[in-house]
């Protein structure tokens, strides 16, 4: 009889074909240029060291195979610091950028150590790259695997998270700060934290110093295999690594799933007046989109140039990013920032079935992840409902403007209210999705908070330092009387209303919420919609909202709890007005105010009655029904539960204009709907109430 053998733990000794790659007896270097006629390897003693302590050369008849250039070093090992130098055509014109003493970060560096020095004598010094051993114990870590149906999202800044001194952790501001506030992000309830950019970004300009405006959002990447050394609580050579492994180990051990935000359409080197720091030196005509015979840069990303990915040896670059991301780190998923960059061809012309979205939706080594694109890019492209196939999710920005509006009262905004409520069927049934597959959020890190999208109409970045030209004008945002903070108490009761209309609204939907940091506390930028540069407390999430709101925070801590028990609001498929019973009854049944059918093109206000769904295949939960009333106007209405609805026992759940604590029931014991089913609300309101025993109008279904 064969006796089994306990589960070997994942490891990967040598997972990437190229960088630094660690052996017994020294490291294998590998790197790809094709245009490159000779190719040197710098190695370092010191992070402050301004000159290499050697320089060996690749020998191009035995140290190069094709186009790849590999070397073997005895005698060195984890924590060994260099760059790579380049020789060959240099004809910025035609888009060749090879300089004999240009010293380049390689494009597979596991980890950088220090900033750029100061460049007197015109050589730029960038950060150095490090030899990394990948081994950690994992302790048996695997990913969690939690379908996109039960999934809540938590879009954070590393930094901004626990930077500011109200945090009161350990490490502020650090990977290991944000392992010291997980205790919160449990009690909230969220299953996911996105991230934004976490692989390396400049610090320092090129030339060692401060830069005008601080890339404090970290869209400006430097190389993709690196999480960022600025995160750190230390400064040695590859901590970063340990690091940023013992959190998402932390992450996962509380139930959390870690979510990348990863920016494959531009690098941080620019255009053709940037520096030459990795991509341009080793073969610019290869990793960037160019045009004018070479001599400058397709911009599909705003940024100054545009990644080349569907050229195959950048398209297997990304490939190996996302594989040593997962497999190195234990990442679950990844939120593709400009996605629409990625459906480009190598003209930059936007293709069907491109085959870099193809391939990783196919990928099985990203079998278990979740992908999700921001399905457009600052050129025009918009594809939001027609990105890639089943496996991809999309940020639903339909779904942002339209509630958005519908909140401030617009007209006419009720049918679109009600599709994005029901989870987007018009954007994602027709290519086979399901409404998991939108990433339903109001708000983001681009763009205004919750607090601030009810409490200014107009943006506020002059501090950005761009005379306020930066950022997007159309917010869809209202700041009720009083443009910024206010005293008046009438002006503040509305928009804490508003901030609980949206978060009700967001985790009340079907699809998967993504709810931005500190929305649920009143985080406020002071009116900045764009505040990339603000790496101060305009960013920083003070923590003393947490206990000044806490009516807030136990009132999205209570939808989050309920989302997660209730199959009713998390479809797996979509509401489609399907008839349930002999009685006509819907899966998803609308009424006007008066419980009457719906004037999809008149007011405003809305009933909606889902009904509970059975038991799916795949859970062992069984819903209950859920009673909606929303009223965005401006004044109080009147409304009539329909007939079809009295028999249930409805208590209330949510009232958005109630105080607290009487703005949310958790334990769904709230006070029982009025027997004549007559009620009325509240102007900018919403009410929820649960029907106390399951399935009590669908019967025996």
């Amino acid at each position: 009889m064969l006796m089994p053998y306990p589960h070997p733990e994942l490891q990967f000794s040598h997972p990437l074909p190229y960088g630094a790659l660690i052996h017994d007896r020294g490291v294998q270097f590998v790197v790809f240029s094709r245009s490159a006629t000779a190719m040197r390897l710098l190695l370092y003693d010191r992070v402050d060291d301004r000159e290499p302590s050697e320089v060996l050369r690749f020998d191009p008849d035995t140290d190069r195979w094709g186009n790849i250039w590999s070397l073997f070093v005895p005698g060195i090992g984890p924590g060994q610091l260099y760059h790579f130098q380049t020789e060959g055509p240099y004809d910025p014109a035609r888009g060749k950028w090879f300089n004999g003493k240009t010293r380049l970060i390689d494009p597979y560096a596991k980890a950088l150590a220090g900033n750029f020095q100061a460049a007197s004598d015109g050589i730029i010094r960038p950060p150095r790259c490090v030899v990394v051993d990948d081994y950690f114990d994992w302790e048996g870590d695997r990913h969690l695997r939690r379908d996109l149906s039960e999934t809540v999202i938590y879009e954070m800044h590393v930094k901004g998270f626990t930077k500011h001194s109200s945090s009161e952790v350990e490490h502020p501001g650090t990977y290991l700060g944000v392992i010291e506030k997980i205790p919160y992000l449990k009690s909230l309830g969220v299953t996911a934290v996105e991230l934004m950019p976490i692989h390396e970004f400049p610090i320092l300009d090129i030339h060692g110093n401060p830069p005008a405006r601080v890339n404090y959002w970290g869209y400006d990447p430097l190389v993709f295999f690196a999480p960022h050394r600025g995160y750190s609580s230390q400064t040695e050579p590859g901590c970063q690594v340990l690091e940023f492994k013992q959190m998402v180990k932390a992450l996962h051990q509380a139930g959390i799933e870690v979510i990348l935000d990863v920016v494959f359409n531009h690098t941080c080197e620019g255009n053709e007046k940037g520096p030459v720091l990795s991509f341009k030196g080793l073969e610019n005509e290869v990793y960037y989109m160019l045009e004018n015979g070479g001599g400058s840069y397709k911009n599909f990303s705003g940024c100054g140039n545009t990644v080349n990915g569907n050229h195959p040896i950048v398209r297997e670059m990304i490939f190996n990013c996302l594989r040593h991301w997962v497999h190195n780190f234990h990442i679950d998923g990844f939120r593709f920032d400009l996605a629409s960059i990625l459906s480009r061809d190598r003209n930059g012309n936007l293709v069907p079935n491109p085959p870099l979205v193809e391939a990783i939706a196919e990928d099985p080594q990203l079998a278990d992840t979740k992908i999700i694109a921001e399905a457009w890019d600052a050129a025009g492209a918009y594809q939001v409902g027609s990105f890639g196939h089943f496996r991809w999710a999309e940020w639903n920005g339909r779904y942002r403007d339209d509630v958005r509006r519908f909140w401030r009262g617009d007209p006419g905004m009720l049918g679109a209210f009600a599709t994005r409520l029901a989870g987007s069927s018009d954007l994602y049934q027709a290519g086979g999705r399901r409404p998991y597959h939108s990433i339903n959020f109001i708000t983001s890190h681009d763009g205004f908070t919750l607090n601030d999208l009810s409490s200014y109409h107009d943006k506020r970045n002059h501090d950005n330092g761009e005379e306020n030209r930066d950022g997007d004008n159309n917010n869809y945002s209202s700041n009720f009387g009083v443009e910024g903070p206010t005293r008046r108490k009438s002006v503040e009761q509305l928009r804490q209303r508003q901030i609980k209309n949206h978060l009700a609204t967001l985790l009340l939907s079907q699809g998967t919420p993504m709810v931005l940091f500190g929305d649920e506390s009143r985080r406020t930028q002071r009116g900045n919609n764009n505040a990339y540069c603000q790496d101060n407390d305009v960013s920083w999430f003070d923590w003393k909202l947490v206990h000044e709101h806490a009516d807030l925070v136990r009132f999205c801590r209570s939808l989050i709890l309920f989302r997660r028990q209730q199959p009713t609001i998390r479809r797996k498929e979509f509401l489609l007005g399907n008839p349930i019973d002999k009685n006509g009854l819907l899966d998803v049944n609308w009424y006007s105010a008066l419980g009457t059918a719906v004037n999809w093109s008149g007011d405003s206000t809305l009933i909606c009655l889902l009904t509970a769904p059975g038991i799916e295949q795949d859970s062992d939960a069984k819903g209950r029904e859920v009673l909606l009333l929303f009223n965005p106007s401006y004044e109080t209405r009147q409304f009539i539960i329909p007939p079809v609805a009295k028999a249930a026992q409805w208590r209330l759940f949510i009232d958005t204009a109630a105080d607290s604590p009487a703005d949310v029931y958790p334990d769904l014991d709230g006070p029982p709907l009025t027997r004549s089913g007559r009620l009325s609300l509240l102007d900018h309101s919403l009410r929820c109430y649960v029907n106390s025993q399951e399935a009590q109008i669908m019967g025996t279904m």
